[in-house]
């Protein structure tokens, strides 16, 4: 069953896979595929947090809660997210007032993260536990309760990438998935290698992910360059 949302789109299907079902949350999204399951631990940590509020500003903006205006994000009358991370940050939006758009990708990534982090754990898609790196720093390991979610969620973002699959027909929130991957090369999501036999069909499906996607690259360059690489 999917909900429609602005523009006629979807907001994607609810899939239950066992005893678990595919979040909803575009960011939630992020997080499970952002994760290597051979490694045991969330890839490119630096960058994770600019993508995940990356993902909750296209959220709002598929749900029409968000829109551009003239390349500034203004919260719009629309139906209340209910996901509670969406939710805290369509706040600060509203608090703030019109900004662009990567003023609210560099706000909070880490807060961010936990956020979605906890939301997951809620939901009993993965399973946090406090530990300490080599028995000094204290962090928390990472654990999917539910590998197949997962993998469900890479399948159908890399399925936007297929040629027969019209780029104009293709699930924006899947869409966004891989998108959002390959601007950050988050290779658990996006290869180099298919990065760069998809290039054109990449480019495409940022056009239709709208202006989020290149606010997110700017962003990730600026990182990129202050810290001298």
């Amino acid at each position: 069953m999917s909900r429609k949302i602005a523009g006629g789109r979807s907001a994607g299907r609810v899939v239950a896979l066992g005893n678990a079902q595919v979040p909803e949350s575009l960011a939630a999204r992020v997080f499970l595929v952002a994760y290597d399951p051979e490694k045991g631990r969330l890839t490119a940590r630096s960058k994770l947090g600019k993508v995940l509020r990356a993902a909750v500003l296209i959220e709002l903006q598929l749900a029409g809660n968000v829109v551009d205006d003239r390349g500034r994000a203004r919260v719009a009358t629309a139906t209340p997210p209910t996901d509670p991370v969406v939710a805290r940050v369509l706040e600060e939006l509203r608090a703030a007032g019109p900004r662009r758009w990567r003023h609210w990708i560099d706000r909070r990534g880490g807060a961010t993260v936990r956020h979605v982090r906890d939301e997951l754990a809620r939901g009993h898609l993965i399973k946090v536990e406090p530990h300490r790196l080599f028995g000094v720093f204290p962090a928390d390991r990472i654990t999917l309760r539910h590998p197949l979610v997962r993998r469900h969620l890479l399948q159908s973002a890399r399925d936007t990438l297929r040629p027969s699959h019209l780029v104009s027909r293709v699930d924006l929130r899947d869409a966004s998935v891989v998108v959002l991957g390959a601007t950050a090369d988050l290779r658990t999501i996006v290869s180099k290698d298919q990065r760069a036999r998809h290039k054109d069909r990449l480019a495409q499906l940022a056009v239709r992910v709208g202006p989020v996607v290149p606010a997110l690259k700017k962003s990730l360059q600026q990182t990129k360059y202050s810290a001298g690489g």
